[in-house]
């Protein structure tokens, strides 16, 4: 039987304030001024939930509980729903995208 493709890849926009973390920098050495700063991540739950939870504490990223913005759907939207493992190697694969734009990153 065929596994059923309801997993997401999601990307959260993140206030400009995260760049004052010396960590996400580190993790960005590519930022262009000006460019978003995202959370990119994946999930089983559609992305709406699993923002919610983030933002409520529930398993959350602390740069997304601290800074989320908001859900980026234009960036995601056309990858979801997959599987699992699709899912995972999206999420990384997404990632690097972002980052090779300029975007400042941020990855569980």
């Amino acid at each position: 039987m065929a596994k059923r493709a309801h997993h997401h890849v999601y990307v959260v926009e993140l206030s400009p304030k995260v760049l004052e973390q010396a960590k996400f920098m580190r993790a960005n050495p590519g930022y262009i001024t000006g460019k978003p700063c995202v959370y990119v991540g994946m999930t089983g739950l559609d992305p709406d939930i699993r923002f919610d939870k983030h933002k409520a504490g529930i398993q959350s990223n602390s740069y997304v509980l601290k800074f989320g913005l908001r859900l980026l759907p234009d960036l995601y939207e056309a990858y979801n729903p997959m599987q699992y493992e699709a899912a995972r190697d999206m999420e990384v694969e997404l990632g690097i995208s972002l980052r090779a734009a300029g975007f400042g990153v941020w990855q569980a």
